[in-house]
């Protein structure tokens, strides 16, 4: 299998609603990084979340094996720190093999969901 990807990445718009309607935990608002590792390597990814108001929080460490994929929720990063709800952040994304990152957003606070996808920024 061909190697895609990149090694770093950048989400500028982040956003995790602090509520949600529906059954949990499929109606919770979310926010999703879904990686893409097609190499034959293990990928070591790390996390760092940007805000508005105070210094930058991670690295948060994720991995994701060889010819995988695997949906990170900021939701349940709580290493160094739960990302908080309700509040803007960006992130920067860095791994140790070239991968694919998309961004996912679950709004559900109200019975109409929406799902917001979007392909990162690759440096």
């Amino acid at each position: 299998m061909r190697t895609f990807g990149k090694k770093s990445w950048v989400i500028a718009e982040g956003y995790i609603p602090s509520y949600g309607t529906g059954p949990e935990p499929e109606f919770t608002s979310h926010e999703t990084a879904c990686i893409l590792n097609t190499s034959n390597q293990q990928a070591e990814v790390e996390i760092t979340i940007f805000f508005s108001d105070k210094d930058p929080v991670g690295p948060y460490k994720v991995t994701v094996e060889a010819q995988r994929t695997k949906h990170v929720r900021f939701n349940d990063l709580k290493d160094p720190e739960p990302v908080p709800t309700g509040t803007d952040y960006a992130c920067v994304i860095e791994s140790t093999v070239p991968v694919v990152v998309q961004h996912t957003r679950l709004d559900s606070r109200q019975a109409e969901n929406a799902l917001l996808s979007t392909i990162a920024y690759s440096e």
